[in-house]
């Protein structure tokens, strides 16, 4: 469904965004993963190339905090291979604190991953995307970016503004052939969520009308349907993957 593609995937070295690294590779897109440090990146695609030694996958760390860094990982995505097709925003952090227990700093570093992070990539990427005359821009928002969560106010706030990021792009990007949509997941099952004791997760499950939780590859199916050609007249959506577990 991609073959030909290049693509992008910030957090690509676990959970959701490995999913979508791996998901890609296998339906023919080149893909550099962006991941936050060196040896998670390097384990990473030691890990991919161990299931298939033929997949064209890289890596790098730039600080997606650092416009500059971005900038110029995603110059040295074009300047490899030529074009970028497909960039996927999907590093983020979460966050669980109490409103009177939040310092001023740790409402900026959710913000600056979730949603500056975020304009850093789009910037370089757009200006690739428009000289080719195409592409596409994913954004990882979440199930809280609608329904919002009872603490940790930080995490919702920077899902809204996604959401909100989405929308405004793709009527502005429209024109120039560059579609921008967004996955919204529910309860994944990544390693934070394995993690967790079986007396928590059962409650929660029950809230799901499709009692299950979700897996990686199904918020990974739903970025390859909306990079694929098959949703070319699909833009400024929130596609929500989370078996209808909304407030």
């Amino acid at each position: 469904m991609l073959k030909g593609k290049v693509a992008v995937v910030t957090g690509g070295t676990r959970g959701i965004g490995y999913a979508i690294v791996k998901k890609y590779l296998e339906n023919g897109a080149r893909v550099v993963l962006f991941g936050s440090r060196a040896e998670t990146v390097e384990k990473a695609l030691a890990s991919l190339k161990a299931e298939n030694a033929d997949w064209v996958v890289e890596g790098a760390c730039p600080d997606l905090a650092d416009a500059s860094q971005v900038a110029k990982a995603i110059e040295k995505v074009k300047e490899t291979y030529g074009r970028l097709d497909i960039l996927v925003n999907n590093a983020g952090v979460s966050d669980s604190a109490k409103i009177e227990d939040y310092q001023p700093d740790q409402f900026e570093k959710v913000m600056k991953l979730n949603v500056n992070a975020i304009f850093h990539a789009v910037q370089p990427a757009v200006k690739i995307m428009k000289e080719q005359g195409e592409g596409c821009i994913l954004n990882t928002s979440s199930m809280v970016s609608i329904s919002g969560q009872p603490s940790g106010v930080a995490y919702p706030t920077s899902k809204f503004a996604v959401n909100g990021l989405t929308l405004s792009l793709a009527r502005e990007l429209g024109p120039s052939n560059i579609r921008v949509n967004a996955v919204a997941p529910g309860i994944t099952n990544t390693d934070m969520v394995a993690a967790l004791p079986d007396a928590m997760i059962e409650p929660l499950i029950k809230t799901i009308p499709l009692r299950r939780v979700g897996e990686p590859e199904d918020v990974a199916n739903a970025f390859l349907f909306l990079a694929s050609d098959m949703a070319s007249y699909v833009t400024g959506e929130v596609l929500s993957v989370d078996g209808a577990a909304r407030a």
